[in-house]
């Protein structure tokens, strides 16, 4: 089989800050922006990778879901507990300096792993957990 990572989904319940953080300060191009009624989907990806995508999306846009389920969808994205991605960079300690000084809310610093990684993580403006592994 020939398999790569296309597309991931991430929530995003304002649009126009989430974009500003993946576009201005993590530095992804914006590759679609498609609106729908009060919803909207951004993708974006990193230049360096044109083949893999993350679409921002409207959380709890599925039609099956519940009152419930979207409130349950909300509470956990308020505590950074729904989504998680996982970034690498060749230089940890200076990406985690560019976006702490840029404003990204840090929910850890630097550090070397039990399990063999350096990273560091942020939220994203939705919550989104962000974790950036240091490349080897």
């Amino acid at each position: 089989m020939d398999l790569i990572i296309h597309t991931t989904f991430l929530p995003a319940d304002d649009p126009d800050t989430s974009l500003a953080f993946y576009r201005d300060v993590l530095g992804f191009e914006v590759r679609n922006d498609v609106g729908y009624g009060q919803m909207r989907w951004i993708t974006v990806g990193s230049p360096d990778q044109p083949q893999t995508s993350i679409v921002l999306s409207p959380p709890g846009a599925d039609p099956g879901l519940t009152d419930d389920e979207r409130r349950t969808i909300a509470e956990m994205m308020a505590k950074g507990s729904y989504a998680t991605l996982v970034l690498a960079t060749s230089d940890v300690d200076g990406t985690f300096e560019k976006l702490a000084g840029a404003g990204a809310e840090v929910t850890q610093e630097p550090m070397d792993q039990p399990w063999g990684v350096r990273d560091c993580a942020f939220r994203d403006p939705a919550g989104n957990h962000l974790r950036i592994n240091q490349l080897t």
